[in-house]
């Protein structure tokens, strides 16, 4: 299947969020760990454990072979960090700088960020069977 021009734009996209933030995991670790709930334990290994993923996430949707699952757990991990951003929102009092519009603003943006991933990594979409 041939991908689109926008699929590489999205692709891009993809990867320079989760590759920045994979980055930013382990240049202001506590940052990170003060948006985790209070109710999960080991924030820090959280944090370093995320950051990894996230990185590995970002090459592998750039290599074909590892692509599709790359994108797998790219939303996976999409998904696991949902309660933090909604930690985040629940409690903006505790995040000033940060607008709490923008905080609210970044849940949905979160669905956008599933379907780039979904559509620039061929998850979505027709697919070729291979025939026996």
């Amino acid at each position: 299947m041939s991908i689109t021009r926008w699929q590489h734009v999205g692709r891009a996209v993809v990867f320079g969020w989760f590759c920045l933030g994979g980055i930013a995991h382990f240049v202001w670790p506590a940052a990170f760990a003060s948006i985790v709930p209070p109710s999960l334990p080991f924030k820090e290994a959280a944090v370093a454990i995320t950051g990894v993923f996230e990185l590995l996430g970002a090459i592998g949707i750039l290599l074909p072979r590892y692509r599709r699952i790359a994108g797998i757990g790219l939303i996976a991990l999409t998904l696991c960090v949902t309660p933090a951003n909604v930690y985040m929102w629940w409690h903006a009092e505790q995040f000033a700088p940060i607008p709490s519009w923008l905080l609210l603003v970044r849940l949905p943006l979160q669905v956008l960020l599933i379907v780039c991933i979904l559509w620039s990594t061929q998850l979505l979409g027709h697919r070729r069977c291979a025939v026996s």
